[in-house]
């Protein structure tokens, strides 16, 4: 029985460490690998790209499937599904190694009746799992982007809501007893973000601030219901 190991990532800026990392730690024994072309997108659908319409070619009935982690090979509950349909019609193995769907197994049938197991369990735990596959691809998308700004020589994530060259100001200014709020108006910020610029100052690193933005969401999946991430 072969084990075939499947490896994708999005852009041509991203590596396969992690996933080489997580697989590595699996002790897959004697794996044979399909890599995806860098920048297989995870839109085209998981049975339309190439090494993985390969590896399903190559596979023989009990060969086994690895993934590191699921998003690496489907978008949403939909793709999940039609994977599963082949890989239950060849009686192929499917094992995820990290992340959302790690702890199930989708391919176990009944050793007499050979139907399978999974249905009602995977059924029943689908929204769950999904929200944690929904955590892991909006992580992916995250990178992406960043690689993709880098690579275009930007610098992802936010910028300071405090400029650098009046950093040095502030502080001094805070040093001196000028209040966040006082200090939030001279410089058209809001309070945390003061707080951000002095924040080795403050007496109490932990304290939250009141007018702190919530956390965005992070896209929905084409689930019915989907968690956000915590």
């Amino acid at each position: 029985m072969a084990n075939l190991v499947y490896k994708r990532v999005s852009t041509d800026q991203q590596s396969t460490a992690r996933q080489d990392l997580v697989l590595q730690e699996a002790g897959i024994e004697d794996p044979v690998f399909f890599k995806e072309d860098p920048g297989t997108s995870s839109r085209l659908h998981p049975l339309q790209r190439p090494k993985f319409r390969e590896l399903l070619t190559y596979a023989r009935p009990g060969d086994t499937v690895h993934i590191s982690e699921m998003f690496r090979l489907v978008r949403g509950n939909q793709h999940i599904l039609d994977v599963l349909d082949v890989l239950h019609r060849d009686r192929f193995a499917l094992r995820i190694h990290d992340g959302a769907f790690s702890a199930m197994d989708l391919t176990a049938r009944h050793p007499r009746t050979g139907e399978l197991l999974s249905t009602v369990k995977f059924m029943v735990q689908t929204l769950a799992a999904a929200g944690e596959l929904q955590c892991d691809l909006q992580r992916e998308l995250t990178y992406d982007g960043l690689r993709a700004a880098e690579a275009k020589g930007a610098k992802g994530g936010r910028r300071p809501a405090v400029a650098a060259t009046t950093t040095d100001d502030v502080r001094t200014a805070y040093l001196e007893g000028r209040s966040n709020a006082a200090l939030a108006c001279d410089h058209g910020v809001s309070r945390g973000a003061i707080r951000t610029a002095v924040a080795d100052l403050l007496p109490d690193h932990t304290a939250i601030e009141e007018d702190a933005p919530a956390p965005e969401l992070p896209v929905t999946l084409d689930a019915a219901r989907a968690t956000p991430c915590a």
